[in-house]
C-alpha cells in the first residue's frame, strides 16, 4: 500500500485524541473512513471535522460502538458496509482504549476487567470481525494500538498499571503472532503494532467518563476519596502535588489538572502521533514506536530487560541515544 487514496479505513476510538486525528488525516489524504466511539456525539463531531478538510469523493461515517461488546462490533461492521456500499475494508485501526484500575491487588475487580475488556477484547473482537473484510481487500492492513506499557508494565514507582499493561502486552503479543499467521494463511493482509509513549490525548478524562466518574464536580466526596485513596494522597502530598490535609475539593481540582496536564503538556500531540502512525503504515513497518520517550524506553528495556523495574538503573539506560523506529528490513 503506497497511498491511502481511494481506500476505506475503520478507526475505533475515533471520538478524540489519536483516533480523531487519524480520521482527519486519512480523509485529507483521500481515504474514506468509518469511525466509531462509545461517545456518539464526539465521533459525529470528528466526522464533521474530517469532511470539512476531506479530499474530493471521501465519505466519512460515524457510529456508536463499545468495542468491548462483540455484538456491538458486529453491528458496527454491518452498518459501515451498508453506509459505504462496500464488501471489504482496506485498513483497520484498533485504536480505542481506556486506562484505570491499576492495581490487581487493591482495585475493584469490575473496574479492572472493564479496562482489560476495552483494551484487549476490543482489539480481538475487531480483528475477528474485520479480518475477512481485510482479506477481501487483497491489500489489507490491521493496525493494533498497544503502548509502551505493552513492553514495560508500570507507570513508575508506586504506580502499578496492571489492567492496562496486561491488555497492552496481549495486544503486542497477538499482533506479533499474526505476522507469520497472516503471511502463511492470509498473505494479502499484514499487521502493524503501534506503541505510543506519552501523547497528548483526553484518555484520563475519557477513562473516568466511561466509568461515570467525570466531571469530578459530579462525584461525591466518598467517590473522590475512593479514586485517590489515602496512600496515594500521601504520595501526592510528598511530591508537592496536593496540599497537606487535602480536602475532597482539592482532590477534585487535582483530577481536573491531571487530565488537562496529561493532554496539554505531553511531548507529542495527537496530530503528530497520527502522522507517525500513518507514515509507519505506508512504510511497511510492523512495529511503530510513537515518540522519543517510546524509543528510549524501548531501547533501554530491550538492552537490559532484567533492570526494567529497577527505575534508577533503567533511567540511566534511557540516557543513551535511542535507535530509530524499526521497519521490516531493519528489525532483528
Amino acid at each position: 500500500m503506497d497511498s491511502f487514496t481511494g481506500k476505506l479505513a475503520v478507526v475505533t476510538g475515533g471520538g478524540s485524541g489519536m483516533g480523531r486525528e487519524l480520521v482527519r488525516q486519512l480523509a485529507a489524504q483521500g481515504c474514506s473512513i468509518a469511525a466509531c466511539d462509545i461517545n456518539e456525539p464526539a465521533v459525529s463531531q470528528t466526522a464533521d471535522l474530517a469532511l470539512a478538510d476531506a479530499a474530493p469523493g471521501v465519505q466519512v461515517s460515524s457510529h456508536a460502538c463499545d468495542v468491548s461488546d462483540e455484538a456491538q462490533v458486529l453491528v458496527f461492521r454491518d452498518a459501515l458496509l451498508e453506509a459505504h456500499a462496500s464488501d471489504h475494508v482496506d485498513l483497520v485501526f484498533s485504536n480505542a482504549g481506556i486506562g484505570g484500575a491499576g492495581s490487581f491487588v487493591k482495585d475493584d475487580r469490575e473496574d479492572w476487567e472493564r479496562t482489560f475488556a476495552v483494551d484487549w477484547w476490543g482489539v480481538y473482537y475487531c480483528a475477528r470481525a474485520f479480518l475477512p473484510l481485510l482479506i477481501a481487500s487483497g491489500d489489507g492492513v490491521l493496525v493494533n494500538t498497544s503502548s509502551v506499557n505493552g513492553f514495560w508494565a508500570t507507570l513508575g514507582p508506586g504506580m502499578p498499571n496492571s489492567a492496562y499493561s496486561a491488555a497492552k502486552f496481549a495486544v503486542k503479543g497477538f499482533s506479533e503472532a499474526l505476522i507469520e499467521d497472516l503471511r502463511t494463511n492470509a498473505p494479502g493482509v499484514r499487521v502493524a503494532v503501534v506503541m505510543p509513549g506519552h501523547v497528548g490525548t483526553d484518555i484520563v478524562a475519557n477513562s473516568l467518563r466511561v466509568r461515570g466518574q467525570w466531571p469530578p464536580e459530579n462525584m461525591s466526596d466518598a467517590q473522590v476519596e475512593e479514586l485517590i485513596p489515602k496512600d496515594a494522597q500521601a504520595g501526592l502530598i510528598g511530591a508537592g502535588l496536593l496540599p497537606e490535609g487535602a480536602s475532597a475539593d482539592d482532590l477534585r481540582q487535582f483530577l481536573v489538572r491531571m487530565a488537562t496536564d496529561f493532554r496539554d503538556q505531553a511531548p507529542l500531540s495527537a496530530a503528530d502521533a497520527a502522522t507517525i502512525i500513518l507514515d509507519g503504515v505506508l512504510s511497511g513497518a510492523w512495529r511503530i514506536l510513537v515518540g522519543e520517550d517510546a524509543k528510549k524506553l524501548d531501547a533501554a528495556v530491550r538492552a537490559k530487560p532484567e533492570v526494567a523495574y529497577d527505575y534508577a538503573e533503567l533511567g540511566r539506560g534511557m540516557t543513551a541515544e535511542a535507535p530509530a523506529a524499526t521497519t521490516p528490513d531493519r528489525e532483528g
